[in-house]
């Protein structure tokens, strides 16, 4: 299991945040965000937002940390890039 969180650097609603992925499925990406207490809400069409304040429990919990533009590769070369006004498939 590989999940990948970049670094707090977005801005938004008074605080900055991450993005949280899998590069294998969905499935792990929500069974590792449950695992750390990320609501169901958080999730973004591919991703899970992560506020700064949990970007540590996620590291500690195995998330492997690495700069944005790389999470980006990773999640298009998995085939799970889901960019927005494209619909989810199936």
């Amino acid at each position: 299991m590989t999940l990948y969180i970049d670094p707090p650097t977005w801005p938004g609603h008074g605080r900055l945040w991450s993005h949280l992925v899998s590069d294998v499925s969905f499935e792990e990406l929500h069974a590792f965000a449950a695992a750390i207490g990320c609501p169901p809400r958080a999730f973004e069409r591919d991703h899970y937002d992560v506020p700064e304040a949990h970007y540590a429990d996620a590291v500690r919990a195995g998330a492997r940390e690495i700069g944005s533009k790389d999470l980006v590769r990773r999640l298009t070369a998995a085939g799970l890039r889901r960019p927005k006004g494209r619909p989810a498939p199936g």
